[in-house]
């Protein structure tokens, strides 16, 4: 289970890291290691100590318990496989859209957002 955690928190460490536009190389040099490091953290070889995810969560501007969002869901479904849906949030292509999304104002993204629900034939119009 312990492996499991670690494979979690380096999900959710490399999804913040993309979201926010970082390369492993940035993130390291914020935070004081190589970038190996980060890469390990992401995949789960390499734990990350209390002290280190505090650094981790002021970088990526997101509280600790960002990185522990789902996990008991998670670890219900065997972290080995990705939840459903969670490929699509690791895709670039996702990534690049939420970003360019967050830049528009506000008017704009909810004519965006009422564009993409009527292409999509008016499902989850409430979401």
């Amino acid at each position: 289970m312990g492996n499991d955690i670690d494979v979690h928190l380096g999900k959710r460490l490399r999804r913040r890291r993309r979201l926010l536009g970082l390369t492993q190389q940035q993130l390291a040099g914020t935070v004081g290691v190589r970038f190996q490091q980060i890469q390990k953290y992401e995949c789960g070889a390499n734990r990350i100590s209390a002290a280190r995810l505090w650094q981790l969560s002021e970088a990526l501007e997101v509280p600790v318990g960002y990185f522990y969002d789902g996990l008991s869901d998670q670890v219900r479904r065997d972290v080995a496989g990705e939840a459903e849906g969670g490929e699509m949030f690791a895709r670039k292509e996702t990534l690049d859209l939420i970003r360019a999304y967050y830049l528009l104002g506000e008017r704009p993204r909810r004519r965006l957002l009422d564009l993409a629900k009527s292409l999509n034939g008016g499902e989850h119009a409430d979401a």
